[in-house]
């Protein structure tokens, strides 16, 4: 939705050594590398502006489309966890605004992660484990968002982004 109504918002693509999901798309949803080796070795060849080991699997973002955007005057948009997050700050300080997006309650989340479908019942365990932990890191967040009601919490965002990117 930020992308349809802010043209100066562009959305990063992360790369995951995690297996595809049967509704995503190679190169849209995410750059899926092959194994753990390859990402270690995009990692060590200093192309991820942030990376993590998070849910037992690799996540990262390529720096390259990261800093061309930036240079062209973009926002760049990133759906990532509280790891890059605080590694995003360390690279771009001034220029990360860090919005955290909650579910209304664990119950929520563990129905959502459950409906989506394409993650096993320990994956879906290690996320709402993982949840727990990033409740707190949340409050280092410049803002919060309670995903109650997607309108609702949609304009929300959109003040925010009003407010502090344009």
């Amino acid at each position: 939705m930020l992308l349809r109504d802010f043209s100066q918002v562009t959305l990063s693509i992360s790369a995951t050594t995690r297996p595809k999901r049967p509704s995503e798309q190679e190169g849209i949803h995410y750059f899926f590398l092959p194994s753990k080796e390859e990402f270690r070795k995009r990692i060590q060849g200093g192309e991820f502006a942030e990376w993590a080991e998070v849910h037992g699997q690799y996540y990262g973002t390529p720096r390259e489309p990261v800093d061309r955007w930036l240079s062209e005057g973009k926002h760049v948009l990133f759906d990532i966890d509280v790891q890059g997050a605080m590694s995003l700050l360390k690279i771009y300080r001034q220029r990360v605004l860090l919005v955290f997006i909650h579910a209304p309650s664990m119950d929520v989340l563990e129905q959502r992660l459950r409906h989506r479908k394409g993650d096993s019942l320990p994956s879906i365990e290690t996320r709402l484990q993982n949840a727990y932990n990033e409740l707190e890191w949340s409050k280092s967040f410049d803002y919060q968002i309670t995903n109650d009601n997607l309108d609702r919490a949609y304009a929300e965002l959109k003040e925010i982004v009003k407010k502090e990117c344009l």
